[in-house]
């Protein structure tokens, strides 16, 4: 406990308390698309190539510091990931939406479709 009574699990490092975080998680982190805005983006992302691609070295700090480098820019990316069991890439994949805060769009094969809004807001989806 710290001197205002308030358990120390509830604090992230630096001395942030989770609680003050959860407006910026809720608004900017955690997003939920609807079959139509999915469907809009796929049709977005159909002639995309993927802009990063994950070796046999896997899913390291750089790969995601390029992934965040490519959100930030384009918002809709796809990302290819070269592992031999479909286990390995769905783990992946998942720690890349997690890591990232992005909303996987589509899963084919070895190629990811995520989303994430700008600052820019160079995608505009359909109300519903």
């Amino acid at each position: 406990m710290n001197s205002d009574n308030i358990p120390d699990c509830c604090f992230l490092s630096y001395g942030v308390r989770i609680a003050e975080l959860q407006p910026l998680i809720n608004s900017k982190f955690i997003m939920s698309l609807t079959n139509k805005q999915k469907q809009h983006l796929k049709s977005l992302a159909h002639h995309l190539k993927p802009v990063v691609m994950i070796g046999a070295n896997g899913l390291t700090e750089g790969v995601l510091v390029e992934i965040e480098n490519a959100l930030g820019f384009h918002e809709l990316i796809k990302v290819k990931v070269s592992a031999e069991e479909r286990e390995t890439k769905k783990l992946i994949c998942d720690a890349i939406v997690r890591e990232t805060g992005a909303e996987q769009v589509q899963q084919i094969g070895s190629i990811l479709t995520i989303y994430r809004t700008s600052e820019a807001k160079k995608i505009t989806l359909p109300k519903n």
